[in-house]
């Protein structure tokens, strides 16, 4: 008789062996092959992308007005501009209709923006006071500082902040850091909390908590420091000392607070050993570099908003170009938001912004940036 093959002798012992293991292999054994163990499905989590989300519906013309604050006259001029062009924000001037605030005509503005509007205002006190026929006369920085203590004038400040909040202002153009020795008339002057940085950081930073407190926007101005400008913006172009001794005075409380959560304006300024000749601070490329980056004046990267100072009705500017060529200018430059005194060029300044997205002169990347600044600035971005 044949003997059978070692293979099929091994397999023979190997299934005896088993056998005589006892029944816990056996049940083991039967479990595995009636019953197989499947392991869980796995999950895949993807992480909400909510800048994307927030701007998905956003074609080219919002997310360019989102960039834009503009003065308004009264209710009817703010409803229309933000109803027709769905800018970011409105400004309230001295010559603003004050039963925009007074009367409670800003809620239907606001409710006419799919986004949140800002509604913007210099409330700084002193000479610098929209509305203090609403909400009260408040003391110059400059007396501030020489007859209060920084907590005193953070209680003041909660008050009067908290009267701004309940009129409807959601952003304040304040506080002014600038450092000024120069008499209290002049453009700075009594605006300037002192001379000396350290006192300006300290009343500054109170006046942060009060904003923090009441839930008010704040904006610091006006960098890279005005306060011992050559003149007033206003009238003409203004000459700064040079960069470097900006840098032991002027910049100074920019360097101390810029990480505070506010905004940042900056001022139409000529800076030698800064700025290009003619290109004032407010359109200047290394401006707004100086400003991110912080390295260049010993600070800390800026990631907040950039805001200008005013481009329609300040001859620092418009002796040199048109609101529709500065506009452009400031954005292209790095500023998030381009503000100016009046609503009847914003179809024209938006027609201009989209032809230089179109050619590649402001890129779409740089735009959608500066939204999403703006959007976290108001607490419009979706929770994530």
């Amino acid at each position: 008789m044949r003997r059978p093959p070692l293979l099929l002798l091994a397999l023979v012992a190997a299934a005896a062996t088993a056998c005589s293991s006892g029944d816990v292999a056996r049940t083991a054994t039967e479990t595995t092959t009636t019953a197989p163990v499947t392991a869980p499905p796995a999950v895949t989590t993807v992480a909400r992308d909510c800048g994307a989300e927030f701007l998905a519906p956003l074609g080219t013309r919002q997310k360019l007005a989102q960039l834009l604050t503009v003065g308004v006259t009264d209710a009817e001029d703010a409803a229309n501009v933000v109803r027709t062009e769905q800018i970011g924000g409105i400004f309230i001037g001295g010559w603003t209709d004050r039963g925009l605030l007074a009367g409670g005509q800003i809620k239907p503005v606001q409710a006419a923006s799919a986004i949140p509007l800002m509604v913007t205002i210099d409330e700084e006190g002193g000479r610098v006071s929209r509305v203090k026929d609403l909400i009260g006369v408040a003391p110059s920085s400059r007396v501030v500082a020489q007859t209060m203590s920084p907590d005193e004038f953070y209680t003041a400040s909660v008050q009067r902040l908290a009267k701004l909040r309940e009129l409807g202002v959601t952003v304040n153009f304040a506080p002014d850091i600038d450092v000024s020795s120069q008499p209290d008339d002049t453009v700075i002057g009594d605006r300037s909390f002192s001379a000396d940085p350290a006192v300006v950081t300290a009343y500054a930073d109170a006046y942060i908590r009060a904003l923090r407190e009441t839930g008010v926007g704040g904006v610091l101005k006006h960098f890279p420091g005005h306060g011992s400008g050559s003149g007033d913006s206003h009238t003409g172009a203004v000459r700064t000392p040079p960069f470097a001794q900006l840098q032991a005075s002027d910049l100074v409380p920019f360097r101390n607070l810029v990480g505070s959560g506010l905004g940042v304006m900056i001022g139409h300024l000529d800076v030698p050993g800064l700025t290009t000749a003619n290109v004032p601070a407010s359109i200047s490329p290394q401006v707004m570099t100086l400003l991110r980056d912080g390295t260049g004046y010993g600070a800390a990267p800026f990631t907040g908003p950039i805001f200008t100072d005013d481009l329609g009705g300040m001859a620092a500017i418009t002796d040199r170009m048109s609101i529709e060529e500065a506009v452009e200018a400031a954005l292209v430059a790095g500023a998030d938001n381009a503000l100016w005194i009046s609503t009847d060029a914003v179809p024209s300044v938006l027609d201009r912004l989209e032809r230089a997205v179109a050619t590649g002169r402001l890129p779409l990347q740089r735009v959608d940036a500066s939204v999403l600044r703006m959007a976290a600035y108001k607490g419009a971005l979706p929770a994530c």
